[in-house]
């Protein structure tokens, strides 16, 4: 655990870009109540700090806190790049994550065959699969009268649906989930890499396969992606499929935890669902509504060039965190943001999926499945709480996770 007197030393070493008023100590994988709420953890920050600062920690990087930098951050690449956006800055020689390290208009080309392959009319064919097996995840434990959510559902339902997408064995979950939480929560780069060069090595064999013999599933098309009439070469393949598999595999296992937390403790926003889960533009301002309010993302930028913005200097190279999830907690774009009301306004201002041409491909489908969940979930169980005696568990990283969570309900035994 670092100390103050780590913190003092990493200070003495801040570049001579880095006015002293602008160093503050924040540690994006150990932050002040991370363990109570994660995005008031972050919002702390962004209420208590300037709104541009530095930090020594992890490397040294800048932290943008406020909605109207964090989107200029996401959509201008030509001065924040996204060559990098991982903190620390990955090794040498580590895999590129393909598209999301790529800038316009390189990005467009790969991102071009995940976006066709996730638009609505393909979610809209896998709706009744996606709702066969919430319901029988649900009714699997309902008897039980407990779950340990993230495990037994949250996990499960979009992972099980993205590993049909991509046709690769639904058992392989249990070896790819260390894996990918190490991939994008490990708080070294060298951890990192490691568990992103062991899925690459997993994926190897089938992306080989795919490409030699390709089917119609979704694997099949990203591997065999053409840009520029070429076929993309064997090392790109694999980093695209990786980068897909992490995506597929966490994110919205994630925003689901914390939505179903949120309803735990908050009787009155639960109720008001259940209520209204026939009113499909209530249920989608309340789902728009908890995304804004609970947020994961934390992906980096890189300084393209020497620059000034808004009287900071930034250097090239240097790296800078814009959190996606405080772009919705700021009450200069939203207002009284820390309330969760099921009626704002529509559109809700938020960037739970980013902003700009890097905006999540897999945006439609994950709002699908959480409205699906919250469908068949709260017809079955519409009071439930936090069991007793326990406390959700969370990880900071890159997508801060809800890795832990017990909930209970009264049954009719």
């Amino acid at each position: 655990m670092p100390t103050e007197s780590d913190f003092e030393m990493l200070v003495a070493r801040r570049p001579d870009n880095v006015p002293a008023d602008l160093v503050v100590d924040f540690d994006m994988f150990n932050l002040p109540g991370y363990q109570t709420d994660v995005q008031l953890a972050y919002r702390a920050f962004q209420q208590n700090a300037p709104d541009i600062f530095w930090t020594p920690r992890n490397g040294g990087h800048w932290v943008a806190t406020r909605a109207e930098d964090i989107e200029v951050m996401q959509r201008d690449h030509t001065r924040f790049s996204y060559e990098q956006i991982t903190i620390p800055k990955k090794p040498d020689g580590a895999m590129r994550m393909i598209p999301l390290e790529l800038n316009p208009p390189e990005h467009a080309g790969f991102r071009a065959p995940l976006t066709r392959a996730l638009l609505p009319k393909v979610v809209n064919g896998l709706e009744a699969k996606i709702r066969t097996h919430c319901i029988a995840l649900i009714e699997g434990f309902l008897p039980h009268g407990e779950c340990e959510f993230v495990k037994e559902f949250g996990q499960v339902l979009p992972i099980v649906i993205f590993l049909d997408l991509v046709n690769l064995p639904r058992e392989d979950r249990h070896y790819l989930l260390p894996l990918t939480d190490a991939a994008v929560r490990a708080r070294t780069p060298e951890a990192r890499m490691t568990a992103t060069q062991e899925v690459g090595a997993y994926i190897l064999k089938t992306v080989r396969e795919r490409r030699a013999e390709p089917g119609e599933d979704l694997l099949s098309q990203l591997v065999n992606t053409m840009i520029d009439g070429k076929r993309i070469g064997e090392h790109e393949a694999v980093a695209f499929a990786s980068l897909v598999l992490f995506g597929g595999l966490d994110t919205v296992a994630s925003m689901m935890a914390n939505i179903a937390r949120f309803l735990a403790v908050h009787t009155d926003h639960r109720r008001q669902l259940c209520e209204h889960l026939d009113d499909d533009n209530f249920k989608r301002n309340a789902i728009e509504e908890l995304l804004r309010r609970h947020g994961i993302a934390s992906t980096a930028r890189m300084i393209a060039a020497d620059i000034d913005y808004k009287g900071v200097r930034f250097c090239r190279g240097d790296m800078i965190l814009p959190p996606n999830m405080l772009f919705g907690l700021d009450e200069r774009r939203v207002e009284y943001p820390l309330k969760v009301d099921f009626t704002r306004q529509f559109p809700i201002p938020h960037a739970a999926f980013g902003n700009g041409p890097h905006t999540c491909p897999g945006a439609v489908l994950a709002r699908r499945e959480i409205k699906i969940f919250l469908e068949e979930w709260l017809k079955r169980i519409p009071d439930y709480r936090i069991k007793a005696g326990t406390s959700p568990l969370f990880e900071l990283g890159s997508v801060n996770a809800l890795l832990r969570l017990e909930l209970c309900w009264p049954t009719n035994e």
